[in-house]
């Protein structure tokens, strides 16, 4: 089975191989392609990985190609994990929205609709060459923003294209562990859009145990998201939001955190990483110690600002298992490729899963995965409050997705202005302005 990684000098991606490595089982993936645009990445990662399959004689091939059909034609599946702009293009986002005193997350308002923006041009061109290349193929997407970029590419390859995102994964594990579950038995009832969802329930034997957990003080100061958003908020909501929620549930909190922070976490990690390809560049330097060295760090100081906003402080080391981004993308590609039957929480369409929203909606929750691709799960519906934010920011991605689409200056503000936690229509136009000056890349939106 063939593997094409997009983005494939990007830090994450020796994760994947990894767990490949961990893949004994017939069928499994015996050659990765990796394919980037920077040379300079794709080299370095491609000497973390040789030695991370040394000795390893059943190790899947490696190559290594900057030319995009090349690297897609006759592939499996497509792990998608590109990043248009670099980590300079995340600082930029950083930067501009905080100058407006709006948040600039990547992913979560200004910042994502600017990462959005430029982002699903390219993964719509990605999409049709894979149509036309690998039409067989399964795409995997983990390109921020998530939700949007599986939406964008879904309208050309349709159900054959999943995101995924290892936050929710990462959030019902830490649920789990705290009151003596399994993760891997325990059915999680988890619902929203990518960065945009909550943990509703957590069922054991038929038994919801989440009540038991929100009943007790001390067990929510136990993990990271109970400590984030304090047990009384937990308890008004009756539910575990994710992470990222903090965001607009505390949100004056966190831009102020922003803005008062040395560096930015984009700026932070364009500089760290930078350090670990300049250092990949010596030939004496050991590739898989300083990559290892490099994610603890990057681990350890994740969502900094806002454990800072909240006064919880550093991470604790229970919290500093990432969600296994790439054991479920593992576990996805068993689960196709072998039709090894399994429940992942994924970002697929909407279908009939949730009536405020239409059947192409990408969505984020469980899936009952098979050799015919990944189907959402029935789901309880949402709460009001949860329906004014999902309905709220789907319609922003809409705004988005037309934009890139038309060229047009004024959906993007559109999109700015309609987000919630963009407060005007001044502040939105002036984003509009401070992005199209800082990234070539949003040229295209030269219509009125």
């Amino acid at each position: 089975m063939k593997l094409t990684i997009l983005g494939g000098g990007g830090f994450r991606v020796p994760l994947v191989y990894g767990a490949l490595l961990g893949d004994h089982a017939e069928g499994r993936v015996t050659r990765v392609t990796l394919h980037d645009v920077d040379a300079g990445r794709l080299d370095a990662v491609a000497r973390v990985l040789a030695e991370q399959a040394a000795g390893r004689p059943d190790a899947p091939e490696l190559v290594v190609t900057r030319d995009l059909d090349e690297a897609v034609r006759g592939a499996d599946f497509v792990f998608s994990a590109i990043r248009v702009g670099g980590l300079e293009g995340r600082a930029a986002d950083e930067r501009v929205a905080l100058a407006e005193g709006v948040l600039g997350q990547e992913t979560v308002g200004a910042g994502g609709i600017a990462y959005g923006l430029r982002t699903v041009p390219v993964a719509v061109d990605i999409a049709r060459r894979i149509a036309a290349l690998a039409p067989d193929a399964w795409v995997i997407n983990f390109t921020n923003p998530a939700g949007l970029v599986t939406e964008a590419m879904s309208r050309v390859l349709g159900d054959r294209v999943v995101g995924i995102c290892d936050s929710p994964v990462g959030l019902g594990r830490r649920v789990a562990k705290v009151l003596g579950a399994d993760p891997a038995t325990a059915w999680i009832d988890y619902v929203g859009l990518n960065h945009l969802g909550w943990l509703r329930g957590l069922h054991v034997g038929g038994r919801d145990e989440l009540p038991r957990l929100l009943a007790d003080p001390k067990a929510l100061d136990s993990f990271e998201e109970g400590r984030l958003f304090g047990p009384d908020w937990l308890r008004s909501l009756g539910a575990v939001p994710n992470e990222y929620l903090h965001y607009y549930y505390f949100n004056r909190e966190t831009v102020r955190a922003y803005q008062e922070a040395k560096q930015t976490r984009g700026a932070f990690l364009r500089t760290q990483q930078a350090s670990f390809y300049e250092e990949m560049e010596r030939p004496g330097a050991p590739p898989l110690d300083t990559w290892h060295r490099t994610l603890a760090e990057r681990e350890a100081t994740y969502m900094a600002a806002n454990r800072e906003a909240a006064g919880i402080g550093e991470r604790d080391e229970g919290d500093l298992e990432s969600g296994g981004y790439e054991k479920v993308a593992l576990a996805l590609m068993r689960a196709v490729s072998r039709d090894e039957r399994t429940t992942l929480i994924l970002n697929v369409r909407n279908r009939s899963t949730l009536s405020v929203l239409d059947a192409d909606a990408v969505i984020e929750v469980p899936c009952l995965v098979d050799a015919n691709g990944a189907h959402p799960a029935a789901v309880d519906p949402l709460p009001l409050h949860a329906v004014g934010l999902v309905t709220a920011v789907k319609a922003v991605e809409r705004e988005v997705l037309a934009a890139a689409a038309s060229g047009s200056r004024s959906g993007a503000v559109r999109a700015f202005a309609l987000h919630p936690l963009v407060d005007s229509v001044s502040v939105a136009r002036r984003l509009v302005d401070g992005y199209l000056a800082e990234h070539p890349g949003l040229a295209y939106l030269h219509r009125p």
